[in-house]
Formats: C-alpha cells, structure tokens, sequence
C-alpha cells in the first residue's frame, strides 16, 4: 500500500480539519469537468429525463468522481508530498489524515453507486463502479507507477463520465456515447504531457514514470503533435454524426486548427528556449486544453438544445 510508513507533518495532530480540507479531498476541479461531461451525455442523448431525476443522477455521479479523488489522494500521498504541484493538497500538507481520506473515498463510492442504480438504472451504476475502480485501482496503484503508457490507458477514467450520463437517460449505450469518450480519452494525453514538459522535475523527483522521464522531452513533443493530429480528425469528424452539426463543426475547425498550431510551436521548440521563456508555450498550449475540451463539450449541448426547434443538428 502506498501509504505505508508515510506520516503526515507534526503539525497533523493539532490541526482540525475544515470542511474545506475535505472538499479539497474530493478534486472540485476535476470534478467540475466529469459533472459538466455527464451532464452533456445525459442532455445530448435522445431520450428526454426527468430534471428531478436527472439532477439527482449527475449528484450521484460527482459524488463517485469525488470518491475516486479522496481515494487518489489517499494512495498517492507519498509522492504528493514531494510534488510542488502536489505538496499542499491535505494528506501531504498535514491536514487530513490517510486513513480518514481512504474512508471517506471508500464510503462515498459506495453511497454513489447505490444511489445512482436506484435513482437512474443499474447500467449508469456499474459504469460508474467500474470508472471508480479504474481510477482508484487500476490506473493510481498501477499504471501511474508503473508504465509511461499511464497517462494514455489511464484516460479512460476520466472519458467515461458522458458515457454515464447517456446511459441514465437511455439505459443503453450507443456510437455517439462512445464518440465523446474519445473525445476526451484522446485529449488527456496531450493535455498531461504538455503540464510534464513545465513541471519539470516533478516525476523525476517522485519517480513516477511519465513519458518525459522515460522517453526524454524530445520525444514527449512529438507525441504531443501525434496524439493532437489524430484528436483533431476525430474532433472533427465527430461533427458528421447524430451529436454533431454546422455549430458543432464550425467551433470544431476553429478549435482544432488553434490547437494543432500549439502543438506544432511545441513540437519545434527545444528545451533551452523553452527553459528561458520558462516554457510559455507549453502554459499556453496547457491552458488551451481546458477551454478546449469545454468548448467541445459546450457546443455538443448547443446542439443537442436546438435540436427539438429543427435548429441542431444537419
């Protein structure tokens, strides 16, 4: 267990943890971003839901993307302790105890789960099982440590929240649920290597294999412009399917032509321009991932709003 032998700072036994210590557990951010993908897998598929039901459904889901956090965060406290980027989340910084973080992510998955079956369907429950187990077990004390493929397998954690929400609202499974899991299954790659090029010696120092410690940042940047090349002719093309159209194709162009530009600045530069501008591109391409993968996403939901006013859609 990775915790084993890891103490947190003296400073642990006096400190009472807040209720905000506990929100941080969770990973609002990543959280904000399973419950915006749910929501859109929910709203785009055919079969309308009850907004009762519906609302109820994406709380239990957040709920089991914030399990999986405090279960992440429980495991991976030894190397969040030497991280910059992670030092001060609670565990590392003294402010939760690890055994209290492995029972909250424990109990929450539980809860989630359960709910989630009695209030959409047992197919959205099970995927959301499967999702939190994938995160916890097979990709935080597997992969991550393990092989520098972590980043390209481990995506499928985080892909699968607007397949979730298809499924509550049509308790099956379809080509256009798959399409926006690949979305961002192909987009996290790029995403987390771009934020390795600038943190530098992190994984070096955490001894977490990712590409740009075991391949050299070199080779990191060309993969960065593959994994763009083949996101972009999927992005795209996703705007010929029943999820698509004109507004979705158009923001699709626009997104990936900027996005590719970025990869190919990355692609061209060398560590030592990078290291003197303190690797503003690389930021800049970091933070364009973001939006981009919210713009996706954003415009997917326009389309799935105007599709019942014969505007969605071609």
């Amino acid at each position: 267990m990775a915790d084993v032998g890891y103490t947190s700072s003296p400073a642990a036994k006096e400190y009472e943890a807040q209720l905000g210590d506990y929100f941080a557990l969770l990973k609002p951010r990543v959280m904000s971003l399973v419950v915006f993908t749910a929501l859109v897998g929910l709203l785009a598929a055919p079969t309308p839901v009850h907004p009762v039901i519906g609302f109820a459904s994406i709380l239990f889901v957040a709920i089991g993307a914030g399990a999986s956090g405090a279960l992440n965060m429980w495991w991976d406290a030894d190397i969040d302790a030497i991280m910059r980027r992670t030092s001060k989340r609670p565990i590392p910084d003294g402010r939760i105890q690890p055994g209290e973080a492995l029972n909250l992510g424990a109990a929450l998955s539980g809860l989630s789960i359960m709910m989630l079956a009695l209030t959409a369907n047992f197919l959205a429950a099970g995927l959301l099982a499967f999702t939190i187990f994938f995160y916890a077990v097979i990709y935080s004390m597997w992969l991550k440590r393990w092989t520098p493929q972590n980043i390209v397998i481990g995506g499928a954690a985080g892909a699968f929240p607007p397949v979730i929400g298809w499924a509550i609202a049509t308790g099956s499974l379809s080509i256009e649920a798959w399409l926006m899991f690949a979305l961002i299954f192909m987009w996290t790659p790029p995403h987390f290597w771009a934020l390795a090029l600038f943190m530098k010696s992190d994984y070096d120092d955490a001894g977490v294999p990712m590409l740009t410690v075991t391949h050299g940042r070199k080779k990191t940047r060309v993969h960065i412009i593959v994994y763009t090349v083949l996101l972009a002719v999927l992005a795209v093309g996703t705007g010929f399917t029943a999820i698509g159209g004109p507004i979705y194709f158009a923001a699709a162009v626009v997104l990936n032509a900027l996005f590719l530009k970025g990869a190919v600045d990355i692609w061209r530069r060398d560590e030592d321009t990078a290291i003197a501008d303190e690797y503003r591109v690389e930021k800049k391409f970091f933070r364009l991932s973001l939006w981009y993968l919210f713009a996706h996403f954003g415009v997917i939901l326009l389309e799935a709003a105007l599709r019942p006013f014969g505007l969605g859609g071609w």
